[in-house]
């Protein structure tokens, strides 16, 4: 005997993400519930130009209430596939199209409580074909060599994570 989902039930909808109560069956047979964040996915974006440096965006996080240095990310809408959205996303955040976007990973973010899958893109062959962008966003980008990156991974001034997974991932393409 294994674990065993036994039922669900959305407490709440959202724009982006709902919440829901899960009851699920342990291994000893206990019953016990979670709530988790049910995502329909997202993307994110490693855009390098011809001269190495990376297109960075800087927003504000209202969870933890200041400003992050991030990748470009953004949500897939429904029926969206992951490059479809990577290079809609890629115009909207930076202004930029890409000649090449190639998938170079995917991981769970936090699977303790949510069901978030993201894929990595790399972005090559930058060109400015920009597309209107969320209503709510504020963006700013920054061009940071990837050197430079590194640097201030290891200084702790970028502490998103899921940059942190997409410079990890681009390591094996420098």
């Amino acid at each position: 005997m294994g674990f065993a989902y036994l039922g669900r039930e959305i407490l709440y909808r959202g724009r982006v993400f709902n919440l829901e109560r899960v009851q699920i069956r342990l291994p000893d047979d206990r019953h016990v519930f979670y709530e988790l964040v049910s995502h329909p996915g997202a993307v994110t974006l490693i855009p390098v130009d011809h001269a190495g440096n990376i297109l960075f965006v800087r927003q504000f996080r209202v969870a933890v209430q200041q400003e992050l240095l991030e990748l470009p990310a953004g949500t897939l809408e429904a029926d969206e596939e992951p490059a479809q959205c990577a290079a809609r996303e890629l115009r909207e955040e930076t202004g930029m199209a890409a000649e090449k976007i190639e998938k170079i990973g995917e991981i769970f973010l936090v699977p303790g409580y949510s069901s978030e899958y993201m894929h990595f893109f790399l972005a090559t062959g930058l060109r400015p074909d920009p597309l209107r962008g969320d209503a709510d966003e504020f963006i700013k980008v920054e061009k940071i060599h990837y050197t430079q990156a590194y640097d201030m991974v290891t200084q702790g001034a970028i502490r998103d994570g899921k940059t942190l997974a997409g410079l990890l991932l681009l390591k094996k393409y420098l």
